[in-house]
């Protein structure tokens, strides 16, 4: 079965459950969900994209959109998948908020209870139900997540090595952010920390400031919907015994963290796993000052482990676990299957700290050396 059909099938099952005639998703991460990692992006800056998909409880499959975008969504981004286009001219996509459910009920019927992933009007709101529909990733999913994985940490290496004191912060997100580009990523999250900033700031965005001696680069990068995460840190010389051991120590959080994502085990219980593990290392309070990370997907976080989180872990997700104790962070991406991770981040040039853990050896990422 194609990877649409099967996305179809998710939604269609989830509509009948939810006895609603269908579902209208039109937010960009589901757009690109469920067409196998097509985009109805146009202004990158909205939740929302130009054009919505429609899935009927009997399956049928629509497309909402105006003039301006229909021509390109069914020759590009829906071409071969099935859809069939339920056309709005722009001015009454604009003028009218009720017009995509309006041109919906055209087809579906006009007293049809509808849900959507955006908050249309007179609809269900679904879009915490439609983000569990996008595990487990399919065969597919899976290959595209490798490829990310890879050539973000490719891009990271690079950019990271070539490096040199005494560029601005807004210098090393530039390089980046272009060589991400190249290959066909974008950075939905970039930071990029030098020196005091790095203990300051949990999430140091780019400025002026010219790094000296520590530098942390930061991303969360998507390419075909999908995203990873994955952090970095380079000293100028030799590392600090300071920076080594705050690390190491994060490293062992980490380890713990990604050691304990397994299919069936609950958010809320991962979060305490790593309040046990910073005060193993001397940080106890540290877990209060930023987040842990959680399930990735089609953003930058689905859900993160937090003390009342209820998510329950699922075979083949992907998690990216982002520990920090102040002036250090250790952040990479697996793929969790029944069998154990899959790193789809790491990076076999850069210096690595072994974490011993019950469940097994653990390798995080550690500081590199310029």
């Amino acid at each position: 079965m194609h990877e649409v059909d099967i996305k179809v099938e998710r939604v269609a099952r989830l509509a009948t459950s939810l006895e609603l005639a269908g579902l209208v998703l039109g937010a960009q991460p589901n757009f690109a969900w469920l067409t196998g990692g097509q985009s109805n992006r146009i202004d990158g800056s909205r939740e929302a994209g130009a054009g919505a998909l429609v899935v009927a409880a009997n399956g049928r499959r629509y497309v909402v959109a105006n003039t301006i975008e229909m021509p390109r969504l069914l020759g590009e981004a829906l071409s071969g998948l099935g859809f069939e286009p339920v056309e709005i001219p722009w001015t009454e996509d604009r003028a009218n908020p009720k017009a995509v459910v309006e041109r919906l009920r055209a087809v579906i019927g006009p007293a049809a209870r509808v849900g959507s992933d955006l908050g249309f009007p007179e609809t269900l709101n679904v879009d915490a139900a439609v983000s569990r529909l996008r595990v487990p990733l399919t065969p597919g999913e899976v290959d595209r997540y490798r490829a990310l994985g890879r050539d973000v940490a490719a891009a990271m290496g690079r950019v990271c090595r070539g490096l040199v004191p005494d560029l601005t912060e807004r210098e090393v997100a530039g390089r980046l952010a272009a060589d991400l580009a190249a290959r066909g990523a974008r950075p939905i999250v970039l930071l990029v920390g030098g020196d005091e900033r790095l203990s300051r700031f949990r999430h140091p965005v780019p400025t002026g400031h010219r790094w000296r001696s520590i530098l942390m680069a930061a991303t969360c990068a998507e390419r075909d919907g999908l995203v990873v995460a994955a952090s970095r840190i380079v000293a100028a010389g030799a590392v600090s015994a300071a920076l080594a051991d705050t690390t190491a120590r994060t490293a062992e959080v980490f380890g713990r963290l990604v050691a304990a994502t397994r299919p069936g085990t609950v958010g809320r219980d991962l979060f305490e796993i790593a309040v046990r593990a910073y005060a193993g290392v001397g940080a106890a309070g540290e877990e209060l000052k930023h987040h842990q990370g959680g399930a990735i997907g089609y953003r930058s976080r689905d859900w993160v482990a937090h003390p009342a989180s209820d998510e329950v872990v699922q075979s083949s997700q992907a998690f990216a676990w982002n520990p920090s104790i102040t002036g250090s962070k250790v952040e990479d991406t697996v793929l969790v299957g029944d069998e154990g991770f899959e790193p789809l981040t790491s990076d076999a040039g850069w210096p690595t700290i072994e974490v011993r853990t019950p469940g097994g050896p653990v390798a995080a990422a550690g500081v590199l050396r310029l």
